[in-house]
């Protein structure tokens, strides 16, 4: 898939599974139950030991057309091109880094970086980031997007962290094209139950559909 094709999927899907997993076994079925519940998109984060392996594995196993691997937490550039050389197709980070988003051009890979300010975003995009992650998400709430796009309202924006079910078409609404979830969308991994994940991912899914129907 192309860059564009990617941020097309992601944007259209409107939902990013953050995975954070115990080894590639769990990450697999967490992808499995993602996949079953309608989401586009898996973001891996570097917190899980081995994380590339996964990536690889993941990619491996999977075709963009059914889902996208990225890798999250990705802090450095050096991280990013592993992950990249290991197949993940877009890259996420919870604060932007110039390095990073310059080795992301020269890979053709989307990068989307957490950013807390106008200051922040606006570097974020002379360095070429399509989507700028708004991160935290329940620090800095809805009201941060909704100030944002009155200056700026070219950006696009993807909130994460705070983002659960109910409150996910307050942030679709206010003009995000899409939106990360981690442990409000994986929770039922821990206890083996992946049928809540994918319960879950279609009422997300509803959610940001009927959110953009309104």
């Amino acid at each position: 898939m192309t860059k564009e094709q990617i941020l097309s999927k992601i944007k259209e899907n409107g939902l990013v599974a953050v995975v954070r997993a115990e080894n590639a076994k769990e990450a697999k079925k967490i992808t499995e139950a993602c996949i079953a519940g309608g989401c586009a998109s898996v973001e891996i984060t570097f917190t899980v030991p081995g994380a590339h392996h996964i990536i690889e594995e993941l990619a491996h196993d999977y075709r963009p057309e059914e889902i996208l691997i990225g890798a999250g937490t990705v802090l450095d550039a050096q991280t990013a091109r592993v992950a990249i050389l290991s197949g993940a197709q877009y890259i996420v980070s919870s604060s932007f880094d110039k390095e990073t988003a310059k080795l992301c051009n020269l890979y053709k890979i989307p990068y989307m970086p957490g950013c807390m300010t106008l200051k922040e975003i606006s570097e974020a995009l002379q360095y070429g980031v399509d989507i700028v992650k708004i991160f935290p998400g329940n620090v800095l709430k809805v009201d941060f997007v909704k100030a944002v796009k009155g200056p700026m309202p070219q950006v696009e924006m993807m909130p994460s962290g705070g983002v659960d079910v109910d409150n996910v078409q307050t942030w679709i609404k206010a003009g995000c094209v899409a939106v990360g979830a981690g442990g409000s969308l994986i929770a039922g991994a821990k206890t083996g139950d992946y049928q809540a994940i994918t319960d879950l991912a279609k009422r997300f899914s509803e959610n940001i559909k009927a959110a953009r129907q309104n």
